[in-house]
């Protein structure tokens, strides 16, 4: 009966019963109630979660030698308002410092048929948060008969995320769409900013993206060239940015809802645009 007893089991009432049977249970709710309630994570048994945290993600190689975890990732993500509504326009690499873990990762989220939202940061974070979101908003949506305004859900999202804050997410999201107020555009992150704007460029290739964006928008553009706009300004952030690229997508939102420009592939818009460098087109 040695082994029973290690295992904790009761020899002499039932073999199948376990003396922590409680314990386990109860360890086995805690670490999944996400199953049951999607908007609440299971924190960790700290009492201080973001102080332990931090600690968790320190130790020591061979030679004792401080050592930090660090999660690189990188993407680049823009998102603009104009005359003909608001152009949202991302790349799909996802990766991990320097692997690449996926070049077709869509990194735009329909949350409803006048709601969109961008990802930037943990792809992991991003995608769960933003489906809550998109379960809020429909719940929202069924007791209210009608859409929720996207100041709203933007606020729903900002005040779940900032629970969390400190806790480790990452999360630089756009959300984008147009409700009985026109047009709106607001960038939301892992500390629970929550900004409005008429244009946001989010991730590690940011930079390169604003660059191109701010040297060629303004309020009057067009509709093809505010969707030509944000696919040079994706790929100029690709071509330098060695954490983004893959396929360019993107969307118009307009009054009847969102629309699904186009996803082209980097390396087709590089021979392209040199093409017409060489021709003086551009």
């Amino acid at each position: 009966m040695a082994l029973a007893e290690v295992c904790g089991l009761n020899s002499y009432v039932d073999f199948n019963a376990s003396r922590k049977e409680d314990f386990y249970t109860h360890d086995i709710q805690a670490c999944s109630g996400n199953f049951t309630n999607n908007v609440q994570l299971a924190a960790p048994p700290y009492i201080n979660p973001a102080e332990k945290l931090a600690q968790l993600a320190q130790g020591t190689d061979e030679a004792g030698n401080h050592l930090k975890i660090k999660f690189d990732h990188g993407t680049t993500t823009l998102g603009f308002q104009y005359k003909g509504g608001i152009i949202l326009a991302v790349d799909s690499r996802a990766t991990g410092g320097q692997f690449i873990g996926s070049s077709t990762m869509k990194k735009i989220v329909e949350i409803n048929d006048y709601l969109l939202g961008t990802l930037a940061g943990g792809a992991a974070d991003c995608v769960y948060w933003d489906r809550v979101l998109a379960r809020q908003c429909r719940t929202y949506e069924l007791r209210n008969r009608e859409r929720i305004s996207i100041a709203a859900a933007s606020k729903l999202l900002s005040n779940v995320i900032y629970t969390y804050k400190g806790m480790g997410l990452s999360m630089g999201m756009m959300l984008a769409g147009w409700d009985k107020r026109g047009p709106s555009l607001y960038y939301v992150d892992s500390e629970g900013t929550r900004t409005p704007g008429k244009i946001f460029s989010v991730g590690s290739g940011s930079i390169y993206a604003f660059g191109t964006l701010d040297s060629g928008y303004h309020w009057d553009l067009s509709d093809e060239e505010a969707y030509e706009l944000g696919r040079r300004s994706i790929y100029h952030a690709t071509h330098r940015d060695a954490y983004s690229g893959g396929i360019v997508r993107v969307y118009h939102i307009k009054s009847t809802g969102w629309v699904h420009i186009s996803d082209e592939d980097c390396k087709d818009l590089h021979y392209m645009y040199q093409e017409q460098k060489e021709k003086g087109l551009n």
